[in-house]
């Protein structure tokens, strides 16, 4: 794997947030972003190098942000790092410190904001679908991993692929499923899908927003294929180029045909 990043600090309502961030070389320019966010009780140093996006996308800028300690029904005391599952839930704090790493990034002139994603490993998987649900107009596209949301409902149509295993027993395979079927739904996906890789699924979307779904037979673990296949993903997604509003109940048009 690569070197490791560089490691960035802010002050946020009084508390240090840090980060590891790889850029890619040259002088600043605009970029593609990946944000990838490690599981409850996990750290940046060490999915950095576990998901490894500076390596299957070197031209993209990758940040790994790293959680503060936070209270979940299997650590009630807060013993572990992890973050919010919603909007809302601890003041907020880490929607606050992904806007402060992309206000950061922009005043550096590294960010392409047509290619801003979101990804992220069970509590992380989970903290992409509240960034979906609060953050959609940044984003290009999502890539939660083990993850889930009670908000499916929710969210605007957004290209996503989700990454399930189905003996995963710490976010329940059958609970992925249904959040998988809403957005399919949601994202306006026809067609029974197609193959896209090996364990993956491509549903084109009528929106121009399509889902690929890629399930296992693992549980909760990170699957080691996961980081080649979403960075593949990602590069195929922009976001929209908006030249006005679109119709009345109609999503945002996105900037170019995708497909699979």
């Amino acid at each position: 794997m690569g070197a490791d990043g560089v490691r960035r600090v802010w002050q946020i309502e009084g508390v240090e947030r840090e980060a590891i961030v790889h850029l890619p070389t040259g002088a600043p320019h605009p970029c593609p972003v990946i944000l990838a966010f490690h599981g409850h009780g996990g750290r940046a140093q060490s999915v950095q190098r576990s998901m490894h996006f500076q390596d299957e996308w070197p031209e993209a800028v990758v940040v790994y942000p790293q959680g503060l300690a936070t209270r979940t029904a299997r650590d009630p005391a807060g013993a572990r790092a992890g973050w919010q599952n919603r909007p809302g839930e601890n003041d907020d704090r880490d929607l606050k410190l992904v806007d402060q790493i992309m206000t950061s990034l922009r005043a550096s002139g590294w960010v392409d904001d047509t290619r801003v994603y979101v990804t992220g490993h069970s509590n992380g998987g989970g903290f992409t679908y509240a960034l979906w649900l609060a953050r959609a107009e940044m984003l290009a596209a999502v890539a939660p991993v083990a993850g889930g949301t009670f908000a499916a409902r929710s969210l605007n149509p957004l290209p996503c692929m989700h990454v399930a295993g189905r003996a995963d027993t710490i976010v329940p395979f059958a609970n992925q499923e249904r959040v998988m079927a809403a957005v399919r739904t949601l994202n306006g996906c026809i067609g029974t899908g197609t193959p896209w890789a090996k364990d993956c699924t491509f549903y084109e979307s009528k929106f121009g927003t399509p889902l690929v779904t890629m399930i296992t037979d693992g549980g909760h673990q990170y699957p080691r294929e996961a980081p080649a296949l979403i960075a593949r993903f990602l590069k195929g997604q922009a976001a929209p180029i908006l030249c006005g509003p679109p119709s009345p109940g109609q999503p945002w048009p996105r900037s170019r045909p995708i497909s699979n």
